[in-house]
């Protein structure tokens, strides 16, 4: 899994942090122990708890399949296309 990780120097100390959640930051001597430090910590959560994904649809998108079985729209298309037929010429 690949995760985004802000890290700051500051003071000759580094901070790591993950996106979106800067409760979870790490600040060590350097660069390699401050990631590492995360690393650690995001495992331990990780065993604690439970990872899943979610998707958030949002849009146009989250209407895709709501009418796939609806007749209505079904009648509409078919009308579409009949009169898109019409009008084509051969």
């Amino acid at each position: 899994m690949t995760i985004p990780v802000l890290i700051q120097s500051t003071n000759g100390q580094f901070s790591a942090s993950l996106v979106g959640s800067p409760e979870l930051n790490c600040v060590r001597p350097s660069r390699d122990e401050a990631l590492a430090a995360l690393r650690q910590e995001l495992s331990q959560k990780m065993m604690a708890g439970e990872l899943v994904n979610l998707e958030l649809v949002s849009g146009v998108a989250g209407l895709v399949g709501r009418f796939a079985d609806d007749p209505e729209l079904r009648e509409i298309c078919e009308a579409i296309y009949r009169e898109r037929d019409a009008d084509q010429v051969p």
